[in-house]
């Protein structure tokens, strides 16, 4: 059967329907990329937390107390710390607070207020300071910080200030004194003598009491600690036993040590060797004549122990925690008979602290005190490291060679 040619009713038929379909195509195809691009420019529903969310969690977290104040007074918002520091007590606002409040609403203006705990809470919270801001719409917040650290911090050096104005005050003072005494005894050989014997141990005192007052400048911060090198601890005993020579031909106290350890250190050999002469010089001035002073080493959890320990006088228990103080001492009448600075054990402390150790301490009143500097011990890959084999040997009484 021949092919069946279209006619025009055919072609007719054709257009009609292509053009009735057509646009509903082309309409359908626009419509999908379009929300394709619409979604994909669309910004995403945001999954965390919300701004208002995290301000809150600002506010929790804030090192200082904040407290937000209502145009009545009332708490609104406050964080944990400014419940710490007093500002918030049972939801209530400190009444200085709420006073300060006030004045802000009323005048618009930023004020501070001193919002120091009334009762004394030991040694947690000596100073308390706010500000107090304006939120507007009568709202106010409370800024408060614990400034409880720089107001010691003040009160120490003041102190510290006093105590050397003091302490330079008396050398000097007495030096004037003993040079008109001696410029009265020029005729008179045997005075002379006596009186320029003392200006020389009161210009070694002041030489000495300076000296020690740039090395604890020094070891607080002042100046930056050298690079610490690997320091062999036996050198360090044997060099501080040198420094105290003179003091113990002085005393007619008797040293004894134990034998060589072979430990080593990483720190400053000078710094190191300073603290344990400070220690042997206090254990010879509190000792009596002819009583025995000993040195002991020993590596014990990690640390090398450096003991010195004499049986003089002995310190009592209200004054153990106050000897490493700065110019503290327990006879100060004693103290001035030894030309003492009442700075050393300070130093002492400052070293052993500078070395990531510590100075520890045990007395008995009657009995006599040991003094233990304690520093880490050196390691390579996590293992003690030993200057050499130490060498079997007995205590040492090195008393008689200096």
């Amino acid at each position: 059967m021949p092919p069946r040619l279209l006619t025009i009713r055919d072609v007719t038929g054709a257009a009609y329907l292509a053009l009735s379909i057509g646009p509903l195509l082309i309409g359908g195809l626009v419509g999908y990329w379009a929300g394709r691009r619409r979604r994909a420019t669309r910004p995403r529903t945001p999954t965390g937390p919300t701004v208002a969310e995290l301000v809150q969690r600002i506010v929790h977290d804030a090192r200082t107390g904040i407290a937000v104040v209502n145009p009545f007074g009332a708490v609104v918002l406050y964080n944990p710390r400014a419940a710490e520091l007093g500002v918030v007590t049972n939801n209530k606002l400190d009444d200085r607070a709420r006073k300060g409040a006030d004045q802000v609403v009323v005048s618009g203006e930023v004020i501070e207020v001193d919002l120091t705990p009334l009762e004394t809470r030991g040694r947690q919270l000596a100073a308390v300071r706010a500000e107090i801001r304006p939120l507007g719409d009568g709202f106010t917040v409370v800024d408060a910080a614990d400034e409880s650290d720089a107001v010691r911090l003040e009160a120490t050096r003041r102190d510290f200030v006093a105590n050397v104005s003091h302490e330079l005050k008396t050398p000097v003072g007495a030096m004037a004194l003993l040079a008109e005494a001696l410029l009265d005894a020029i005729g008179d050989e045997e005075q002379a003598r006596r009186f320029g014997g003392k200006i020389l141990r009161e210009a070694t005192r002041l030489g000495s009491l300076v000296t020690e007052l740039i090395a604890l400048s020094r070891l607080t911060g002042a100046e930056k600690l050298p690079e610490l090198t690997s320091v062999d601890v036996d050198a360090v005993v044997q060099e501080a036993l040198g420094r105290a020579r003179l003091s113990l031909e002085n005393s007619g106290v008797e040293i004894a040590t134990d034998g060589p350890s072979g430990l080593l250190v990483d720190g400053d050999r000078t710094l190191l060797v300073t603290a344990l002469s400070n220690l042997l010089e206090n254990a010879v001035a509190y000792s009596s004549p002819g009583s025995p002073v000993s040195i002991s080493r020993r590596l014990f959890d990690g640390y090398v122990e450096i003991a010195v320990t004499d049986r003089g006088i002995g310190i009592a228990d209200e004054h153990q925690q106050r000897v490493f103080e700065r110019f503290y001492r327990v006879d100060k009448a004693r103290s001035r008979v030894t030309g003492g600075t009442g700075l050393g054990l300070a130093i002492v402390k400052h070293v052993a602290a500078n070395h990531g150790g510590e100075v520890k301490l045990w007395s008995r009143p009657g009995t006599g005190s040991t003094f233990t500097l304690r520093i880490p011990a050196r390691r390579v890959n996590g293992e003690k490291v030993l200057a050499r084999i130490p060498a079997p040997g007995v205590e040492t009484d090195l008393g008689g060679a200096l």
